[in-house]
């Protein structure tokens, strides 16, 4: 362990049994390597922006295990927004300093193509500052089976209609015998690859996600994260990558054993010792909790998301993040921590030191 520990400090890539070992050492050592690296990177800066969080349906052809979201499952409300319902949002959000819209949805086959990307025109043409963070390779995917078109298509329509940059959901866990267990006929591990590649090559940034704390174990975590490690030595592509903290309520997983803080906190560590080539960790509050959030920082973490306004999706399954949090208390919080708030746009440029 020794030898792994000096191989950190003098800054030399893990590899696959290296990363797994790191879960053996005790949380305080780890913290410690992982700490390094952030102060390194960025010293005591905590990014944050000032966002919204947009839901626009909830009707999904998809049967995900862990989904709490999805109408077609235990939620029998379905919804699904109009044009105007969602500018309307956009409106308010713009007029309380949002910089950024994240639109995720289901993946709904009632509404059409057009009803998915004329809405990122709109957005623009009202609101052309506005920074749209939307379509996840899982929505992707779906398009492009759903309306029988390619990949770079779909990619080519978004650009055109406004879409800014990707989020980096419908990662879930890269293994294809958990992936089948937990979202089998989602999009594979093999197209969500691809399809953040074919983003990256058009100059377009994304993030990547690692839905943990499930049914994987701790080795499918370090394969994930080798995985995308191996795509950013060839894009350079990805600005952040976020660890999601599996959400137990109204879903199928039926999982017991639930993690523990110091598992979290250890993985945390871990993503940013083996993700060397990924400037940011974030510690997503909305499935960790503000308050773990706040301690990822001393773990690594450089990034706690943003103010959110409204969130469906982790909410339904049990996080605290209806309605997000409002800026003059996340500003404090940071503070409080021994971090410097700092405001960012969506591509990680600062705006105001809080």
């Amino acid at each position: 362990m020794n030898t792994i520990i000096q191989k950190i400090k003098n800054e030399q890539r893990v590899n696959f049994d290296e990363a797994l070992k790191l879960y053996d050492l005790d949380l305080f050592t780890l913290g410690m390597l992982a700490n390094e690296i952030r102060e390194k990177k960025w010293g005591k800066k905590s990014y944050f922006n000032i966002n919204r969080h947009i839901n626009p349906t909830n009707v999904c052809k998809d049967i995900c295990k862990f989904c709490a979201f999805s109408a077609s499952r235990k939620n029998p409300n379905q919804y699904t927004m109009t044009h105007d319902e969602i500018l309307n949002i956009v409106k308010e959000s713009d007029s309380r300093g949002a910089k950024e819209v994240h639109i995720v949805s289901a993946h709904n086959p009632e509404t059409g193509l057009s009803w998915y990307l004329d809405i990122f025109s709109k957005i623009k043409n009202q609101f052309p500052h506005m920074h749209v963070k939307a379509l996840t390779a899982a929505e992707i995917n779906f398009l492009a089976t759903e309306y029988n078109h390619s990949y770079e298509e779909i990619i080519d329509m978004m650009i055109e209609s406004g879409v800014d940059s990707m989020p980096g959901g419908g990662a879930e866990i890269f293994d294809e015998a958990v992936r089948d267990k937990i979202c089998k006929g989602k999009v594979s591990s093999a197209e969500w690859f691809e399809i953040h590649k074919l983003w990256h090559q058009r100059g377009r940034h994304s993030n990547a996600t690692m839905l943990f704390g499930h049914i994987e174990e701790q080795k499918h975590r370090i394969d994930h994260m080798i995985r995308l490690r191996d795509l950013q030595d060839e894009t350079n592509g990805f600005n952040t990558f976020i660890p999601l903290v599996y959400q137990r309520d109204n879903n199928f997983l039926n999982v017991k054993d639930f993690l523990s803080s110091q598992e979290i906190l250890k993985t945390m560590a871990i993503s940013r010792i083996v993700l060397d080539n990924i400037p940011h960790l974030k510690a997503y509050w909305v499935t960790s909790t503000i308050n773990l959030a706040l301690i990822s920082q001393e773990f690594g973490a450089d990034d706690l998301d943003g103010t959110i306004e409204r969130e469906s999706i982790n909410s339904a399954a049990g996080a605290k993040s209806a309605h997000g949090m409002r800026l003059e208390e996340f500003v404090s919080i940071i503070k409080n921590s021994g971090f410097n708030p700092i405001e960012r746009d969506s591509l990680y440029n600062e705006i105001k030191a809080w």
